[in-house]
């Protein structure tokens, strides 16, 4: 992956925090298999950075970062009491009419990163609404309560709803050939995926600040997501 410019993902900043547009494919913490993180590129702006979450490495989106001890303290007990606000965007197979629903069901995570349903995992719930369905998708907003995990993936894979491209949890990769049609390949060329990773996105992000300010960040697509919601636009 080429530098990031870390001051062109910065959303929102004031003397305590930053909300910045996560990139997919950067790790949030140090990865032994990667030149940068998030963590590393948000010292450079701010020696005591502190990432107050995590996305998951392909995940795009917003991600707080503390610029100081007291804000990471005053974020984490929000996040401990479950008073911040994440929603989150997603891409899934088939048509589905979620309104308000509520998956409650315990995660347990393996040695190797991966989570199921266990009734022995931890308490676990998110809150599913569609936004648009599409001829054969449809895009899904994401409210977690709890922050497991890969906890909107198995949730959304448990209601049979996989997220495109999630082959972890049972998704498949969405191809151009399977919703336009007359869609002509070059000879001996080989189709990729509109969109080559899970097709998740953490939209929008509001927790209190330190003055008590209530702070609401909103992430725009990246790039790739954007274009896969564009092309499904066109068969709704």
């Amino acid at each position: 992956m080429k530098k990031v410019d870390f001051d062109n993902l910065i959303l929102f900043e004031n003397e305590d925090y930053l909300v910045i547009n996560k990139p997919p494919y950067l790790s949030s913490l140090d990865d032994r298999h990667e030149a940068q993180n998030i963590l590393d590129l948000a010292k450079t702006h701010i020696p005591d950075s502190q990432l107050c979450h995590r996305l998951d490495k392909e995940t795009s989106g917003c991600l707080v970062i503390a610029k100081n001890p007291a804000a990471y303290r005053h974020l984490a007990m929000q996040f401990e009491s479950r008073k911040v606000n994440k929603v989150y965007h997603a891409v899934v197979e088939g048509i589905k009419e979620f309104s308000d629903e509520l998956v409650d069901r315990n995660l347990a995570a393996n040695n190797k990163g991966i989570a199921k349903i266990s009734k022995d995992g931890k308490p676990a719930q998110t809150i599913f609404n569609t936004l648009k369905t599409y001829y054969a998708h449809t895009l899904v907003e994401c409210k977690p309560i709890t922050g497991r995990l890969h906890q909107i993936r198995v949730h959304l894979a448990y209601l049979k709803s996989p997220i495109c491209g999630d082959t972890l949890y049972g998704g498949n990769p969405l191809y151009l050939s399977s919703i336009k049609r007359r869609f002509n390949l070059k000879k001996e060329t080989e189709e990729l995926p509109i969109m080559q990773r899970v097709s998740l996105h953490a939209y929008s992000i509001g927790f209190q600040g330190l003055d008590g300010t209530e702070l609401f960040v909103n992430a725009p697509y990246p790039k790739d997501f954007k274009v896969l919601v564009n092309q499904l636009e066109k068969t709704s």
